[in-house]
């Protein structure tokens, strides 16, 4: 798919006195329009928002909102910053400048890159980082905003590491790229900007299916954790406190001690993994917001607790799914703003819910399921629900994700339902191969949602491109493996 069409919009809330913030991304193929968003922001007590690119429909509609804005450059525009001020400038004029004086946007920070040193990419921004972030400096100085407006740069947890004690005194950057951190945090320190750190400690349990599972959330008053990592007088009840401990001391040790830091990831996604569930993810984000809401920082920055950002705001059904299906469940709200589990973002004193979206205008009330006289030995069954997967998101339909357990019969009802809803209920998206009906009777089950879709056509439309007109394409090697799935489910179910 053209990445033109998948632009990220990634609103980061951060709880600063009474305000908060949440990442949010418009990957999706139905996104809730940029004014309700924000309304959806106001109404939770959200005040900081990071967009991970320059979207034109969100800047306007953050103008004059109280809502301050950090810009994000993504990594495919590094090389071309890195090569000349003029095009950095080019670009401050045209997505910083422009939006300040002209829509009144309160735009704060731009964000330069994306993760670039993750090892997954091979090394492809590792020279261009760094003087790509020079040149934007340079531009908002130019422009008069370099007092108003600071660079960063959000960087994944892996640029820093410990030994094999694996306690946080012995961290430290990696040694591949140690001296390149050293300049780029020099040059921010010079600067008065932050660092900017993603941690996630739902990954650090869902890549070791040995890691405790009470050390991935946050202890509870009273409550005690059977293996606390012990680092000298310390000792670390939560990976997310010894995560971020492991930098400062890495800062320490190369002459940064008060170096501020932002935490620009932190959160739990609801699905697409067997420890994705509203549960876990309500478990860990209101132990997150109690902290942040208390001032509560680490052991080893006690006194000044880190600016911290929840992800994310809301699912987003056309990211992707490489890292694992539960990419796409990361929201506190569903896709249309509805609210997936209780969440008081008044601490424990004070009781202030979440509040949904307001004005989401919705698609018929109507699915596409497998008709009743459909039979699941039918051989177009498997291509069929290969189609359907191959243009919607099916990843609720995994090992330990919500719609598990459907039989497969439901199965495949839930998959032709999601293609039909992403085509918004276009003639002839509900047929397959003569096996699929409409219903107006809800199929969902349980914990598994069949959902309708919002209709980007009754609402505003953004002049923006979205992905709703192209659909989702996935992995082929998970079509694939979904497809045998499906194979061998139906044979054990008729053995």
């Amino acid at each position: 798919m053209d990445l033109r069409y998948l632009l990220v919009l990634y609103m980061i809330v951060i709880v600063e006195g009474a305000g908060l913030a949440c990442n949010w991304g418009l990957r999706s193929t139905h996104p809730l329009p940029p004014k309700i968003v924000v309304k959806l922001m106001k109404d939770n007590g959200i005040d900081k928002v990071k967009l991970f690119e320059a979207d034109p429909e969100a800047l306007k509609a953050l103008g004059n909102s109280g809502i301050q804005v950090m810009v994000g450059i993504p990594n495919d525009l590094l090389a071309p910053l890195a090569s000349s001020v003029g095009i950095a400038e080019d670009w401050v004029s045209q997505n910083v400048s422009s939006y300040i004086s002209t829509n009144g946007v309160d735009i704060r920070y731009v964000a330069v890159g994306n993760e670039p040193f993750l090892k997954t990419y091979r090394d492809t921004y590792l020279q261009t980082t760094l003087p790509a972030l020079q040149n934007i400096q340079a531009a908002l100085i130019k422009a008069g905003l370099g007092r108003q407006v600071k660079v960063t740069i959000p960087l994944n947890a892996d640029v820093y590491q410990t030994d094999s004690s694996g306690v946080p005194s012995a961290g430290n950057f990696r040694s591949d790229i140690r001296n390149l951190m050293i300049s780029i945090i020099t040059f921010l320190s010079n600067n008065g900007a932050p660092l900017t750190i993603n941690i996630y400690p739902f990954l650090s349990l869902h890549a070791d299916p040995n890691f405790p599972m009470d050390y991935a959330f946050f202890p509870t008053s009273g409550s005690s954790i059977s293996s606390p990592v012990v680092d000298g007088p310390i000792s670390y009840t939560n990976v997310f406190d010894a995560n971020f401990d492991t930098l400062v001391w890495a800062l320490e040790k190369n002459g940064f001690a008060s170096m501020p830091i932002i935490v620009g990831e932190v959160g739990w996604p609801t699905d697409g993994d067997i420890n994705a569930n509203n549960q876990n993810a309500r478990r860990f984000n209101q132990g997150l917001v109690n902290r942040i809401i208390q001032g509560q920082g680490t052991p080893k920055r006690n006194s000044t607790p880190p600016d911290i950002y929840l992800f994310s705001l809301i699912d987003e059904d056309a990211k992707s799914i490489q890292p694992g299906n539960f990419e796409r469940h990361w929201g506190v709200f569903n896709y249309d703003g509805t609210i997936k589990y209780p969440l008081n973002l008044g601490g424990g004193n004070t009781n202030q819910t979440l509040t949904p979206a307001k004005g989401v205008r919705y698609l018929a009330r109507q699915w596409c399921i497998m008709a009743p006289e459909a039979s699941i030995l039918d051989p177009n069954l498997p291509n069929s629900i290969n189609e359907a997967c191959t243009y919607a998101d099916c990843t609720s339909l995994g090992y330990g994700s919500s719609c598990s357990g459907l039989d497969v019969r439901s199965n495949a009802s839930y998959a032709f339902n999601m293609y039909y809803q992403t085509m918004n209920q276009q003639k002839g998206a509900c047929q397959f191969s003569n096996l699929s009906t409409i219903t107006t009777v809800d199929p969902s089950q349980d914990s598994c949602r069949f959902e309708i879709m919002i209709d980007l056509g009754r609402h505003e439309q953004s002049t923006s491109p979205s992905t709703s007109s192209f659909g989702i394409r996935c992995n082929q090697d998970s079509l694939i493996a979904f497809a045998t799935l499906l194979s061998i489910f139906i044979i054990c179910f008729l053995s």
